[in-house]
């Protein structure tokens, strides 16, 4: 099998539209997502709807679980709460019940590995931003014999890759990996609508099942016109702006 794992679209059309266009052209046989579908941007019943005729399989991040109303966002700074209620207000009944019964977990095909948006320990909300956090991460898989040695997870918007390996994790940010059956893996491809690695192009993976190769890829997209729709939409000018520069 091969996948292509994408994460933290936040209702960036443009973007999405960029990244599927490039997955197509490489050929894989699934997409997963990692979460956020929603927030943020201009364009939340549209990426939906792809997602939805294109049967992309995805968790529950952050902002989906808050834009369906399972939580609220007290915990969200002004400008993300601002955006979140926009997005309550714009989605679709049918898109919010599509939201709603979105999984905390998927999992890949024969054993290759388990999704999730934040962590393990914390499906939505926790960040792995550290080898510490990682390492927790690591211990879950290590006492759990039903979850695989590679875990995909999202919400931080930076691609990285922990390994553990011989009692230690290391942290990698090479654009290809070969993985090792004897290690453990967290990876993070990135974020397709809002990265955070002053690198304002669309990241995504590629995960091959058979080879163990995880490649990294980056993809331009009209930031200019989604910058435009952030702004006629009546949404923060700050959310646009970082667009720009990747943060």
């Amino acid at each position: 099998m091969v996948y292509a794992i994408i994460s933290d679209i936040h209702s960036n059309l443009e973007a999405l539209s960029a990244v599927l266009e490039r997955i197509d052209s490489i050929g894989v046989d699934e997409i997963l997502c990692l979460g956020d579908i929603v927030g943020y941007n201009s364009n939340p019943n549209e990426c939906i709807r792809i997602f939805r005729e294109r049967a992309i399989r995805s968790v529950a991040g952050n902002h989906d679980v808050r834009a369906a109303g399972i939580k609220e966002p007290y915990d969200f700074n002004e400008i993300a709460r601002e955006a979140l209620f926009w997005t309550r207000k714009a989605l679709t009944e049918e898109n919010l019940s599509y939201l709603k019964a979105l999984p905390e977990r998927l999992y890949l095909k024969n054993g290759k590995g388990v999704a999730v948006h934040g962590a393990l320990t914390d499906s939505t909300d926790t960040y792995i931003l550290s080898p510490w956090i990682a390492l927790r991460n690591f211990e879950e898989i290590l006492s759990s014999p039903d979850l695989p040695p590679v875990c995909f997870f999202g919400h931080t918007h930076v691609k990285v890759t922990y390994q553990y390996t011989k009692g230690k994790v290391l942290t990698l940010f090479k654009d290809e990996i070969d993985l090792n059956p004897e290690d453990l893996y967290l990876i993070n491809p990135g974020s397709v609508g809002q990265p955070r690695d002053r690198n304002p192009d669309a990241s995504f993976l590629v995960y091959d099942t058979e080879s163990g190769r995880v490649t990294f890829y980056r993809v331009p997209y009209d930031i200019d016109l989604c910058y435009r729709k952030i702004v006629e939409a009546g949404l923060p000018i700050e959310l646009a702006e970082r667009l720009k520069i990747g943060w």
